[in-house]
């Protein structure tokens, strides 16, 4: 290698809290613009790394240290742009994580193993096959309702970011692809980013914005991202993102952070589903970091839902004298149903007059066999997967314990084991009770597994119009394992090969199916009281996304003369969340829901982290809580005067693969005054890790606007 002559700074995944820096400084034997991708050691590794901007490198070599030398450059890769470095270092200083943990975990993991060369070969290789793949035929767009097309001249005259909130079947996404198709057409660099909050929703998209744009701007103009794809899949799509011949890019919430130097539009599907917040590593909210994109580089933000979260109706919440100025997000409605009928009349079944085991009401069972017997299809909720949550002694009292976390294992009757959801641990079912020896053994509760053989019984007389049986299918995390298994049982449903369909939340979001026409949640009630307050929301949300899964083909309603059901079985039917459920009410339950927030100065009016320590005893991690408490109040931290910090408590699973686990929470009515607190205390809590007395400690964490407290 020629003589150095330069110093470069570059970002590295270093292990979280290990005091290294966020930059590590280099030599090279020439100057790098920041955002290169490099090759440096790292002890005695070589790893993936980015060069940063010279003036966010802090620090100096440790005494009698030498500097090393960078081991490679990935040519052929442009360097990473400043408002990529930008969304990176804010997500890292916001959500209070290492720079270079958040840089590198945005990059492909293919990325960290290729050598300069093989990078090199393998965009060769990539060039050669995007070689004569344009097009430049138009597109065929389809005419827009005065709803849709008035939502989509707001968009196009205004800064937003919007809020659309339409109802279920109101052609939100028609409007998605309107807007995109605007601006890929006002810009030939124009780029999109389109986000959706689960893998099993990306497919289906994907298909309609290809064959859309597809035959405009080319076969490789629409690519995916999301942890579903191989590694040289994400390598390949985050290439033609990042060097601009990707239009249009489709994922999750990991697609937040995708190299787009052309980007002008951000859609956020479905924005309020949790499954945007992450939950391991960097806890980020991708809805959050779109928005702050957005603005930071001149891109228009886009959020769709037909049950929005309480912060974001909350922040498009329109003026008012008291409020002259009202949210900051401009909020656009489309409540009428395109091509659908109309939003699925709920019924409430009081399951305190029905039979004390009973698992399915008379009225409901005759009401999906009716459906069976006219040729439509039905479909039953119930949010936990296996044949039961546990099993239990009539003798003794035993229970299906997991050793290891302080949670049941779940009865799998169709492979016959126990297993632990939590730490994946599993056993065969014993044959007799492992504390008493008796073989009365029994299964409590209900998981998916059992409706659907429970239901296999009690539909085995009914047939359908061609006189053949009734056809049950269960769709969950554990019959969509394989590869393609997913599409394929979807595939059976929209072919009408399945007359009912039982499943997690997994079939209640997004999908289009045109045959349901009664859809039914067996038991709904266990969010109604949980300690978590957003437990409501979520399940208003679940409920009124499964209650658009009905009806949504008008035509096809109109042929069988019925009309389309949402069933809910539940013990406490006046409830608030039933009773503005079978209104279709969102705006009167969000509007209950921020009146209580308010009063007890929960989020979005006041603004919330946690700290959670892992530990070989619940003493130590609540004794390490404690004690970086303590240590806080004693340096007088800036901040603190606005910030409460809560006792340390254990997690609801407080044990899980044999660590234990405690939280506190932080709250401040100032999201300012909350950063500058938890930015002053890392330092503070790194300290305290090393005292001797937190030996036990395993890990720690900062989670910041947590979803679940």
């Amino acid at each position: 290698m020629p003589i150095p002559s330069a110093i470069v700074h570059v970002a590295l995944h270093t292990p979280s809290h290990s005091g290294v820096g966020d930059l590590l400084s280099y030599a090279s034997a020439h100057p790098l613009p920041p955002g290169t991708l490099v090759r440096v050691p790292l002890g005695k590794r070589e790893v993936l790394g980015v060069v940063w901007d010279a003036a966010e490198a802090t620090g100096e070599l440790p005494e009698g240290a030498a500097m090393r030398a960078l081991a490679g450059v990935l040519e052929g890769v442009e360097p990473l742009a400043l408002p990529w470095r930008r969304l990176v270092a804010f997500a890292a200083r916001y959500y209070q994580r290492a720079l270079g943990e958040v840089a590198l975990a945005a990059l492909p993991p293919q990325l960290r193993d290729l050598q300069p060369d093989q990078l090199a070969r393998r965009l060769k290789r990539r060039a050669k096959s995007q070689e004569g793949n344009s097009s430049e035929n138009a597109i065929q767009s389809i005419a827009l309702t005065v709803e849709q097309e008035r939502a989509r001249a707001q968009i196009s005259s205004e800064s937003g970011p919007f809020l659309l909130f339409g109802s279920t079947g109101s052609g939100k996404t028609e409007v998605y692809l309107r807007c995109v198709q605007e601006a890929l057409e006002s810009d030939p660099t124009a780029q999109a980013l389109v986000m959706v909050p689960e893998i099993n929703l990306t497919p289906q998209l994907e298909e309609r914005f290809t064959a859309r744009f597809a035959p405009r701007f080319g076969s490789q103009a629409v690519v995916s991202l999301h942890s579903g794809m191989t590694n040289p899949q994400r390598l390949k799509s985050w290439l033609a993102a990042h060097s601009g011949a990707a239009r249009i890019v489709l994922g999750t919430r990991m697609a937040v952070f995708a190299s787009l130097p052309g980007l002008k539009i951000i859609v956020v599907d479905e924005e309020h589903d949790p499954s945007y917040k992450q939950q391991e590593g960097a806890r980020y909210s991708a809805r959050d970091l779109a928005i702050w994109r957005g603005r930071e580089q001149g891109a228009k933000v886009l959020l769709g839902s037909a049950t929005p979260s309480l912060e974001s109706w909350y922040a498009s919440r329109p003026p008012t004298p008291e409020d002259p100025d009202g949210g900051r997000y401009v909020r656009l409605a489309m409540p009428s149903r395109i091509g659908a009928g109309a939003l699925a009349r709920v019924r409430r079944v009081d399951m305190n007059q029905q039979p004390r085991r009973a698992i399915f009401s008379a009225p409901l069972l005759a009401a999906i066999t009716e459906r069976v017997a006219r040729g439509e299809q039905s479909m039953v909720l119930l949010n936990r997967r296996g044949y039961a949550p546990v099993l239990h002694c009539a003798d003794c009292g035993w229970k299906s314990d997991c050793p290891h976390c302080s949670a049941h294992q779940v009865f799998h009757k169709t492979d016959r084991t126990l297993r632990c959801h939590h730490c994946g641990y599993t056993v065969r079912v014993p044959r007799a009770c492992p504390t008493c020896g008796s073989p009365d053994i029994h299964s409590m509760g209900r998981g998916t597994e059992q409706l659907e053989e429970q239901l296999g019984d009690l539909l085995s007389e009914v047939l359908r119009p061609d006189r053949t049986p009734a056809r049950i299918a269960r769709i969950d995390a554990d019959t969509t394992k394989a590869k393609g298994a997913l599409e394929a049982q979807l595939a059976q449903v929209h072919a009408g090969e399945v007359d009912v369909l039982v499943g997690t939340q997994m079939i209640a979001k997004g999908h289009d199916f045109r045959r349901i026409t009664l859809v039914a949640a067996v038991q709904p009630d266990g969010a109604l009281f949980s300690s978590d307050f957003r437990a409501p929301e979520r399940l208003f949300a679940l409920l009124m996304q499964a209650a658009g899964r009905a009806g949504r083909d008008a035509a096809y309603m109109a042929a069988q003369g019925t009309q389309c059901e949402m069933w809910v079985q539940t013990f406490h039917p006046q409830h608030a969340v039933y009773e503005a459920l079978r209104k279709h009410d969102y705006e009167a339950f969000a509007a209950q829901q921020l009146k209580e927030r308010e009063e007890a100065a929960m989020p979005p009016f006041a603004y919330q982290a946690l700290v959670r320590a892992d530990a070989r005893t619940q003493e130590v991690a609540q004794g390490f809580l404690t004690a970086a408490t303590a240590a806080a109040h004693a340096a007088g931290l800036p901040g603190l005067d606005a910030v409460t910090l809560f006792p340390p408590v254990p997690l609801t699973i407080q044990r899980v693969a044999n660590v234990e686990r405690a939280q506190m929470l932080m709250e401040s009515p100032s999201r300012a005054a909350l950063q500058r607190f938890l930015a002053a205390w890392q330092p503070v809590l790194q300290t305290t890790r090393s005292a001797p007395e937190h030996k036990g400690l395993v890990r720690w964490l900062v989670d910041v606007d947590p979803l679940v407290i």
